[in-house]
């Protein structure tokens, strides 16, 4: 979405030898009967809408002109511009009353808005469609807001709430802002936890796809919002255990079963999790390229040593001093992304029992390093 953008860590897009068309069409969501021909792709907000359809009513979304984004924007000022990655640049805008006759909003509405970038865009009509359709429909403290889109001629925009923090990338791997405490890093695992359970247990359950700390957006009080949904799919229904799919995400977060097979499922998220708790315990980035060989990917380097207490202190982010985070608390959320990356699907945890490991650790007390701690963490889930 916004506020932090793609650096380093480059999509991948391989077709699966197995993956293969859904059997019943009357089983695909808008967004995957879109994927399957190019000619559904909506052109103007009336065929958006109608592929909303019952959301629309429940969740209704502003369909701004272009013109209108030119004045929210200050058309497009180049000291408005908050970043930019594979969709486009991402500008900060107002929404005030008298943008349009009837518009209610509480003003000045501070806003995000995402541009697609045409020929030069990473990402499609594809991707804008799906964030349209899922963050359209979907609603939670956890989730970004989508406020609303342009569809006109060739313009594809996404207008978003804003997030005076940005992303929590930004925050872990910056060498000029201070560290973020052990605190801070255990309420935004828990946010983001959260806003995965929530779409994991989703009356149509939603795989989140590209889980990662540039994805997962701050309030101003550090508040974590999983945003970019793009590569979000619909969740396997019924009897199937899986959902087949084109092999995309980000290196260094996706499952290796996923990467291997296509076959996406919740568990692929629970992985990609794992990693992003890695980062936050150790302020290491999930892919490294400047890092020895061994070091380069985080969770092959750290999955070994996260069962040793000892060797787990060791690996704790070296910017954060000893006295400001649990011991205690350090084992058990090593001992948490030590489950989310199991190579065994099965034996991975659900988001709903990952929140419930982590909201004990919230505000925990310091303890010396060396006290006696035990080792527990969570047991399996299943898909």
């Amino acid at each position: 979405m916004g506020n932090c953008w793609f650096k380093g860590n480059p999509y991948f897009n391989r077709v699966s030898s197995n993956a293969t068309k859904s059997e019943s069409p009357k089983l695909q969501s808008p967004s995957e009967r879109a994927e399957k021909d190019d000619s559904l792709l909506p052109s103007n907000p009336k065929e958006v809408e109608e592929l909303r359809k019952d959301s629309a009513r429940k969740n209704p979304l502003i369909a701004f002109t272009f013109e209108e984004l030119k004045s929210i924007t200050k058309n497009f000022r180049q000291d408005s511009v908050l970043g930019g990655g594979g969709f486009g640049r991402v500008y900060k805008g107002y929404i005030t009353n008298d943008l349009r006759q009837g518009l209610a909003v509480e003003e000045p509405l501070r806003v995000a808005v995402k541009v697609h970038d045409g020929d030069n865009s990473y990402q499609g009509h594809r991707e804008w469609l799906a964030e349209v359709i899922f963050l359209g429909q979907l609603s939670h403290p956890n989730l970004v807001k989508l406020v609303g889109y342009c569809c006109e001629h060739d313009h594809r925009v996404l207008v978003y709430e804003f997030m005076p923090l940005g992303c929590v990338e930004s925050h872990l791997f910056s060498r000029v802002m201070l560290p973020l405490p052990w605190s801070t890093r255990m309420k935004i695992a828990l946010g983001a936890a959260r806003g995965l359970a929530f779409l994991h247990e989703a009356e149509r359950p939603v795989i989140y796809r590209d889980f990662k700390t540039s994805n997962i957006l701050l309030d101003e009080e550090y508040n974590a919002k999983l945003s970019d949904f793009g590569l979000a799919k619909d969740g396997p229904v019924g009897d199937k255990s899986h959902v087949s799919t084109r092999i995309m995400g980000t290196y260094g977060y996706a499952a290796p079963e996923y990467i291997m097979t296509g076959h996406l499922t919740a568990m692929s998220d629970v992985y990609s999790y794992g990693v992003v708790l890695l980062e936050l315990l150790t302020g290491r980035k999930s892919l490294d390229r400047s890092r020895p060989v061994r070091e380069q990917t985080l969770a092959d380097w750290a999955f070994p040593l996260l069962t040793h207490r000892k060797k787990v202190l060791g690996i704790v982010d070296p910017r954060l001093a000893a006295d400001d985070y649990p011991v205690k608390a350090v084992h058990k959320t090593a001992m948490l992304a030590y489950h989310c990356l199991s190579k065994n699907p099965k034996a991975r945890p659900l988001m709903r029992d990952i929140v419930a490991t982590l909201e004990p650790l919230q505000q925990q007390p310091v303890e010396l390093v060396g006290e006696n701690t035990t080792n527990t963490g969570v047991g399996g889930g299943g898909s």
